[in-house]
C-alpha cells in the first residue's frame, strides 16, 4: 500500500483550517503524515482552535517559516523535503474535502506509473457569487480527463492545467521532473505540468475527488491574480511560448453571459463583463512586464514579495 502525506501552505489560517484538518484525518485511505508550512508563526499560535486540532492528532508536523522566506514554488518544494512518503498531496487552506474518498480517488489515478500528477474537482462554496460559480462548471467538468502533451493542438492551454488547490503527486516522477519552481510568482503547478508532460508524462484529472472551494473576487483582485498570470507565462516560455489563452477566455465569458441570460440573471452580464475586463488587462499587462517601469510591475502584482 502506498503511504500519503499531505502539506498545505499556510498563512493566517481561519476558522475552515480545523474542518480541513479533521477531514484530512477521516479519510478512508489514511494519511501518513500532515505537513504544514506556515508563513509567519504569530498568525497561527493565536488561533486556539486550530492549535487544538493541530495538537489533538499524532501526525502533524509544523514548520514556521518568514514572510520574506516564502514563495509559491519552493516553500512548497521544503514542504515535500519533509515527506518520505511514496505519493504527497497538495492541499490549499482554504480547501475542504467534500467526502472521505478524496484521497482514495487520486491515489487510483496515480497507479499508472505514466502519471506525474492528479488533480480534483473544485465545487464552489455556499457564499460563491453566480460568475464564480459557473466558472467552476467550466473549468471542473464531470468528465475524467487524462492529458499529455499529444493533446496541445486540441486542448491549447488547458493541456497544462493542473491546480494545487488539489492535486496529487507521485514522489518519484517529481523528483525526475525536477519539482516545483525554485523561484515562482504563481501557476508552479501548471509550469510542473507542463515540465512533466514534455518529458512523457500525464496529467489526469478526477472528477470523482472533489474539494470545496472558491473565492468572490474583487475587481483589483482579479487583475492582480491575472497580472501574475501573465508575469509566470512569459517567464517560462518553455511551456507556454506560442500558446495563447485568451481564446479560451473568450469562450468562457461567452459560455457565461449564455448562461445568465439562460436563467433569467442579464442583469448580471454588465459587471461580469467589467470583471472581465480587469483580468484581461491584468493579463496583458503580466504578459508585457518587462516594458513596464519596476514600480508599476510592483503595483501591478498581487505577490509583490516576488520582486524583492
Amino acid at each position: 500500500m502506498q503511504t500519503v502525506d499531505v502539506i498545505i501552505p499556510s498563512y493566517k489560517p481561519g476558522p475552515e483550517f480545523s474542518m480541513l484538518i479533521d477531514e484530512l484525518e477521516k479519510q478512508a485511505y489514511a494519511v501518513n503524515k500532515i505537513i504544514i508550512i506556515n508563513t509567519e508563526k504569530r498568525y497561527f499560535v493565536e488561533r486556539a482552535e486550530i492549535v487544538d486540532t493541530v495538537a489533538k492528532y499524532g501526525n502533524i508536523e509544523v514548520r514556521h517559516i518568514d514572510k520574506s522566506e516564502f514563495d509559491h514554488g519552493n516553500t512548497r518544494n521544503f514542504g515535500v523535503s519533509l515527506s518520505n512518503a511514496d505519493l504527497f498531496l497538495m492541499i490549499t487552506q482554504d480547501a475542504i474535502p467534500r467526502d472521505n474518498a478524496l484521497i482514495s480517488h487520486l491515489v487510483n489515478a496515480l497507479q499508472d506509473p505514466g502519471v506525474a500528477a492528479a488533480y480534483a474537482r473544485q465545487y464552489p462554496k455556499a457564499d460563491c457569487n453566480l460568475a464564480e460559480r459557473y466558472s467552476r462548471k467550466f473549468n471542473y467538468p464531470t468528465e475524467a480527463v487524462r492529458k499529455t502533451i499529444k493533446d496541445l493542438p486540441r486542448l491549447g492551454i488547458k493541456t497544462f492545467f493542473c491546480s494545487n488547490v488539489c492535486a496529487m503527486y507521485r514522489r518519484d516522477v517529481f523528483d525526475k521532473v525536477g519539482g516545483f519552481l525554485h523561484k515562482a510568482i504563481f501557476n508552479e503547478d501548471m509550469v510542473f505540468a507542463g515540465n512533466a508532460m514534455y518529458q512523457g508524462y500525464a496529467i489526469c484529472y478526477v472528477p470523482e475527488a472533489g474539494v470545496i472551494h472558491s473565492h468572490n473576487y474583487s475587481y483589483m483582485q482579479q487583475f492582480h491574480r491575472n497580472f501574475d498570470l501573465g508575469v509566470s507565462q512569459t517567464d517560462h516560455p518553455e511551456i507556454f511560448a506560442g500558446i495563447k489563452s485568451e481564446s479560451e477566455g473568450k469562450r468562457m465569458v461567452r459560455d457565461t453571459i449564455r448562461h445568465f441570460r439562460h436563467i433569467g440573471k442579464s442583469y448580471l452580464v454588465p459587471d461580469y463583463v467589467i470583471m472581465c475586463s480587469f483580468r484581461l488587462l491584468g493579463y496583458k499587462l503580466g504578459r508585457n512586464y518587462k516594458k513596464l517601469p519596476k514600480k508599476l510591475v510592483k503595483a501591478c502584482s498581487m505577490n509583490k514579495s516576488y520582486w524583492k
